[in-house]
Parts: structure tokens; sequence; C-alpha cells
């Protein structure tokens, strides 16, 4: 399966995701079998649980604009960011639901781009200080973490977050085990 019919798999399935819970949403997705432990899918993935949350939990955008701009964005980015260019993926997809929500562009002066710059920095504070190899389930964790605070506090809306475990460490080669704040024994 291509990149391209992944990403509108996950637009697909990602409409019928009721609840403001983005991680919940990213776990039942991520199950699917079209899902891969690794990969750029997760780019188009992160940012469409985030904004069908905020949507469900009655924020202001256009669903189907959203969704479909979020796909244009995360096919953009190339797979092994992380590693090749030092921003996570799944950080990248988040900041782009937030681009979107707020219409943000390259030319923004209302607040927005260095909001969104916040949040990036934030999040990627954290997975720095986790340190690698990659891990696309554990950087998506984070980047939730982060954006689900990040809407909560500039949005007028309430999205869900909790700390799951992974159930992705024993399909992840190079799982970091006790180094992740979701793994469990």
């Amino acid at each position: 399966m291509t990149r391209e019919e992944k990403a509108i798999k996950i637009i697909k399935d990602v409409r019928s995701e009721k609840g403001t819970n983005p991680v919940k949403m990213f776990n039942n997705l991520a199950q699917k079998g079209y899902i891969s432990i690794h990969g750029p899918e997760h780019h188009v993935l992160d940012g469409a649980c985030l904004l069908m949350a905020y949507y469900n939990a009655g924020g202001k955008v256009n669903i189907d604009e959203g969704l479909e701009k979020i796909c244009y964005e995360g096919l953009r980015m190339p797979g092994a960011m992380c590693g090749l260019w030092g921003i996570c993926g799944a950080i990248t997809s988040i900041g782009a639901a937030l681009s979107i929500i707020d219409g943000t562009g390259p030319l923004s002066d209302d607040g927005t781009w260095g909001n969104h710059m916040g949040f990036t920095s934030s999040a990627i504070g954290e997975l720095g200080e986790i340190n690698g190899p990659r891990c696309c389930k554990r950087d998506a964790m984070i980047a939730f973490k982060h954006g689900v605070a990040y809407v909560n506090q500039h949005y007028g809306v309430h999205l869900e977050y909790e700390k799951l475990t992974c159930d992705f460490s024993s399909k992840n080669q190079q799982c970091i085990k006790v180094r992740c704040p979701f793994y469990e024994e």
C-alpha cells in the first residue's frame, strides 16, 4: 500500500472516530493493519486525530477541508525526518493541525505563528531529553501530550488526554524499554 493510499484510509477511518481524546483515536487507528510501527503515515495520522478530537469537542473548523489539508501537508513530510532533519513528524503533524485551526501561514503576525513554535519547541525538547532511536508511537504520545495542553489553553474547548501504556513495544525492534515514559514490562 502506498503512502497516499494509507493517507486516504486514515482520513476515511478518522471521520468515524467519536469523542475528544486524540490519543484513544490514535490507538484505535494505529492498531489497524495498514499502519506500520514506524512510518510517514504518522505525519497524517497524528494531526488528523487532533483535528477530529477538536472538531468533536465543538471546535470551529471545517473538518472536511481540515482533514484534506492535513493529508496534503502530511504527505509532503518525508519519512525519517526525525533522524535526518532533527524534527519529529508527529510533532510537525500536530503543528500542521494547529495551523489549520488558526489559519496560520508563514506571514501570520497575530501571535499564532509564535505560539505554534512554542508548542513545537516544548514537545521536541521532551523528545530530545528521552533521546533515540526513533519510535513513531512514543513520539506521537509526546506530541499529543503537548498538543492537547495547547488546545485546552488556547481554544475554549476541552480535549481529553490520558497517558496510556504502550501496546506496541513488542513490535518495535528499537524499543528503548524503561527509558520510554509509556513502556510497561
